[in-house]
């Protein structure tokens, strides 16, 4: 997966040390929803660290915790915010390529108030972290467990979480629009597979809500360079779709990205139903309110501990960047 001092071993992706960058990487695009151009430099972190947003662009570089209790807003997008009102946006394509490439910890520096959103996948992302390599930590990883079923649900969207021996999505999608319809996809994570199978996957939109949307200040950097447009029964984009059911493998793109504001690899099952940022932040909340519902594991499947227990919001951390969260 790049070069790497030590390179991380993709079929222990529930098990062995955490992980970081092996050195910092740049790259700037334009932000979705403001249409600003921002940079964004993936830097490494040391263990127990988590996964920190830094504005660059304000005094004294205030930092965001990539947390789910942090989540601030979902419409459209996930957005997280600190105690001082310092928000960033569409965090959750990023969350996803980090997920996916099992970086535990990394510090994510933004010029503004939204990630770039490159092509509107996580492959950009991804291509970022290979080149950068990833490497070891003399630290143990921990990994949730999900321990019992639970679900969220509202007006037919659903979001659950079930135990399992492995981190598996299912999701199931219905659009009016012939171009999407109804599509399912069940994937088990594992070995490498988010990479081939879900990271080239980008966000869509209908031109029907365009007008709106940009009347509400969203969408203003959306393009056929960086969404899939469907129009009725048609995809607008000149090259088609790099997937034919591309639109429900963005969904669990998303729900990955989503999911890793949790603060660690889950073991369990996601099964989403027209379920959405909300959705899965709620879900992430359930599961936390229930201490039954989940427990910490190592590398062997033996429970350990909840030292790291700040990385996922249920404790305060002993770490000085837990202030700026």
């Amino acid at each position: 997966m790049g070069p790497s001092a030590e390179p991380v071993d993709e079929c222990a992706v529930l098990s062995g040390n955490q992980t970081t960058l092996n050195r910092s990487i740049d790259c700037a695009g334009v932000a979705l929803h403001s249409g600003k151009k921002v940079s964004l430099s993936l830097k490494p972190a040391g263990p127990n660290m988590g996964i920190i947003f830094r504005r660059s662009d304000l005094p004294g570089l205030p930092e965001i915790r990539a947390n789910w209790k942090n989540v601030v807003d979902t419409r459209m997008c996930t957005t997280l915010g600190n105690s001082k009102g310092v928000t960033i946006s569409t965090v959750e394509h990023l969350m996803a390529a980090l997920s996916g490439c099992h970086v535990d910890n990394a510090i994510v520096e933004v010029s503004g108030s939204e990630v770039p959103v490159m092509d509107g996948s996580a492959q950009p992302f991804v291509f970022l972290i290979e080149c950068a390599g990833v490497k070891q930590l003399d630290a143990s990883r921990r990994v949730i467990e999900v321990l019992r079923p639970v679900k969220v649900e509202s007006e037919g969207r659903v979001a659950e979480l079930l135990p399992s021996n492995s981190f598996s999505v299912g999701f199931q999608i219905e659009f009016d629009d012939c171009a999407i319809s109804r599509q399912e996809l069940f994937i088990t994570l594992v070995n490498g597979t988010f990479k081939k199978e879900i990271a080239r996957a980008r966000t869509f939109g209908f031109v029907n809500d365009v007008e709106a949307l940009r009347a509400s200040g969203l969408a203003l950097g959306g393009s056929l360079e960086n969404a899939v447009v469907v129009d009725g029964d048609k995809v607008l984009n000149d090259g088609g779709l790099r997937y034919e059911d591309e639109f429900v493998r963005h969904k669990v793109l998303d729900a990955v990205g989503d999911l890793y504001l949790s603060g660690a690899p889950i073991r369990g099952h996601y099964r989403g139903v027209r379920a959405g940022h909300h959705m899965t932040n709620e879900l992430l909340k359930a599961l936390f309110a229930e201490s039954a519902s989940w427990r910490f594991i190592g590398h062997a499947g033996e429970e350990v501990s909840s030292s790291r227990g700040h990385m996922i919001g249920t404790t305060e951390s002993f770490n000085p960047m837990a202030a700026t969260a």
